[in-house]
């Protein structure tokens, strides 16, 4: 992912640059400041976007450009300063008021917090313009399609082959993230005709779940597949990096980021870009525990889990790859799909208790049969992690100290000592701040 960075000001090339610094490795091909007036607007960007130089020269107009409907930007328009972020928030951006009041923006946190500690994330679908903020998309409830599950999963294939194929055509050679689960696997299985090498990368402890099914799909492929194969010792000496890079201490996050974040520095080494298989599960109903509620709140619980993704997910799976320099298309999320897929009907999403049984109907005889009857792992299951590293946890810290540091300055009470573990290493890196409301926390996290 490139980066944007920026303040409502005109002269500030020297303080814009200072940003850049702080998130250069988000795009290390090519890097522009230009002082317009009103405002000095810069970016860092990727091999694939340096395109987008011209953009910000041109049409004064900073840019961070994934994919179709995944983006951030600010440009300036009718001598004011707008900020937009895409529908779901795939693409990161905060802001917040300089110590004179002047407006200052940028994909993390980490490059504004010399300038301002009153910091703010935009929220998905939302535009900032002068003083205020809008609302221009709503994430809800669609109208459910009276057809049947032949026709919707023929459309949905068609759907998501139009997603990948959008951003994988001109990029060759290819990467894909791969735990072997469905919705990952799809993804590749899709995009593995359109390309002449596909490359897969998997991560996880030995023998762990994730790394021995994603060597299934890979052969099933014919991609080219590398492994990282991890240890505690190495989880725990990419700790401090990964929660830098992630700008969050919530336990389940950390967790699932971690061989994350070691994947993608593999699959750097190979490629420019790669896709993630991240917005499947909430879909189509990919997590267990929607089993146990009433087929009618299902609708609501998947807009609700759907509109979490921003800075959980989706921050993620961004941070994993800018951390590297490289591009992660969500193909699930593309407007598209996501359109089509609020209004596929609950029963085909949950049937006779199998989750995203559309998905895997749209997948008939494109991948294997074990892959497509795989249930749903977390990415820290399926990678072997369990709670190795909240073992590590209750052997560093004492019951005494959990209880008198797990409420912090803010009022925030942190859940584990996990979560205090991480939460020590992130203050080592961004401070004591108080302001932490720009913190994404996971839906249903386990509580001490």
């Amino acid at each position: 992912m490139g980066g944007i960075a920026g303040i409502a000001e005109s002269g500030m090339r020297n303080e814009v640059n200072r940003m850049l610094d702080k998130i250069a490795y988000r795009g290390q091909a090519a890097r522009k400041v230009v002082d317009f007036e009103g405002a000095t607007l810069g970016a860092v960007f990727t091999e694939i976007q340096k395109e987008q130089i011209e953009n910000l020269e041109k049409n004064k107009t900073a840019s961070d450009f994934v994919a179709d409907g995944h983006y951030a930007y600010a440009k300036i328009l009718n001598n004011e300063l707008m900020l937009e972020r895409d529908q779901l928030g795939a693409s990161p951006l905060y802001y917040g008021p300089t110590g004179n009041g002047t407006l200052c923006f940028a994909s993390e946190v980490k490059a504004i917090l010399d300038f301002t500690n009153d910091i703010h994330e935009l929220p998905a679908g939302h535009r900032h313009i002068g003083n205020r903020i809008e609302n221009y998309f709503k994430l809800e409830k669609k109208q459910p399609i009276d057809q049947d599950s032949d026709k919707i999963a023929q459309e949905l294939h068609k759907r998501l082959e139009i997603s990948v194929s959008g951003f994988v055509v001109g990029h060759d050679p290819i990467g894909s993230w791969l735990s072997g689960g469905l919705d990952s696997s799809t993804l590749a299985a899709l995009a593995r005709p359109l390309v002449r090498k596909l490359h897969t990368f998997a991560a996880g402890f030995p023998d762990a779940p994730d790394v021995e099914h994603a060597r299934e799909v890979a052969e099933y492929l014919q991609s080219d597949h590398h492994e990282v194969i991890v240890s505690v010792d190495d989880l725990l000496s990419a700790l401090p990096k990964v929660i830098y890079h992630l700008e969050s201490f919530d336990a389940l996050l950390v967790r699932s980021s971690i061989t994350n974040y070691l994947v993608a520095e593999a699959a750097a080494k190979y490629v420019p870009a790669v896709m993630s298989g991240e917005g499947g599960d909430e879909l189509f109903a990919g997590y267990a525990y929607l089993k146990s509620l009433d087929p009618l709140k299902i609708p609501d619980e998947l807009i609700d889990i759907i509109g979490r993704l921003h800075n959980t997910a989706l921050q993620r799976v961004d941070r994993s790859a800018s951390a590297h320099g490289t591009l992660a298309h969500v193909g699930f999320l593309d407007p598209n799909v996501v359109d089509y897929a609020l209004h596929i009907p609950a029963k085909y999403k949950l049937s006779e208790g199998v989750e995203k049984w559309i998905v895997r109907k749209a997948m008939e005889d494109k991948l294997p049969k074990r892959i497509l009857a795989r249930t749903k792992s977390k990415f820290w299951q399926g990678a072997g992690i369990e709670d190795s590293l909240e073992q590590y946890a209750e052997k560093q810290i004492s019951d005494n100290n959990f209880e008198r540091e797990r409420k912090l300055p803010n009022g925030l009470i942190l859940n584990s000592k996990e979560e205090l573990m991480y939460y020590r290493i992130f203050k080592n890196h961004f401070g004591d701040l108080e302001n932490l409301s720009w913190v994404g926390r996971t839906k249903g996290a386990p509580k001490q």
